[in-house]
C-alpha cells in the first residue's frame, strides 16, 4: 500500500476538512473510537486506555495540475516537517492550550490551526507520490 505508482506535480487548491489529526490504531492505522477512558479499534479489535492512544496526521486536499483536479489524502509522518511536530505532539499541544485557556469550545483553536494549515499549503506546489 505504500508503493508509489507515479509522481504528480500539483498545486493545492483547498483543504477539504478541518480534522488534520486522528486517533490511530498502532496495528492497522484505522481511526480509533475513543470515549473518556478507553479506545477501541473497530477494524482489528485493539483496545486500551484513552490516554495511551496515539495520533496520526490525515490531510485531505483538492489539488490541480495543468489539466485536472484531484482529491487526495496525505497520511502519516511525511507531514511532520510541515507541522514542525509529530501528530502526537500537536494533539498534546492543542489539549494543553485548551486546558490552559479553559476552552470549553475548542472552535477558536481549531480555527487558528485551520488558518495556519491553509496558509502553509493553499497555492503552493508540491510533488505527490500517488
Amino acid at each position: 500500500m505504500n508503493s508509489v505508482q507515479g509522481l504528480l506535480a500539483a498545486s493545492v487548491i483547498s483543504i477539504q476538512n478541518s480534522c488534520f489529526i486522528y486517533p490511530a490504531c498502532q496495528n492497522c492505522f484505522s481511526r480509533l473510537i475513543l470515549d473518556s477512558r478507553r479506545f477501541h479499534c473497530p477494524k482489528c479489535g485493539c483496545a486500551g486506555e484513552a490516554k495511551d492512544a496515539s495520533y496520526r496526521y490525515r490531510l485531505s486536499l483538492k489539488i490541480a495540475d495543468t489539466n485536472d483536479l484531484f482529491d487526495i489524502t496525505v497520511f502519516g509522518s511525511c507531514l511532520d516537517p510541515f507541522f514542525g511536530v509529530t501528530a502526537e505532539n500537536l494533539q498534546r499541544y492543542i489539549q494543553e492550550f485548551n486546558q490552559l485557556w479553559e476552552e470549553t469550545n475548542t472552535e477558536s483553536s481549531t480555527r487558528a490551526l485551520v488558518h495556519a494549515v491553509e496558509t502553509c499549503f493553499i497555492g503552493k506546489r508540491f510533488i505527490f507520490g500517488v
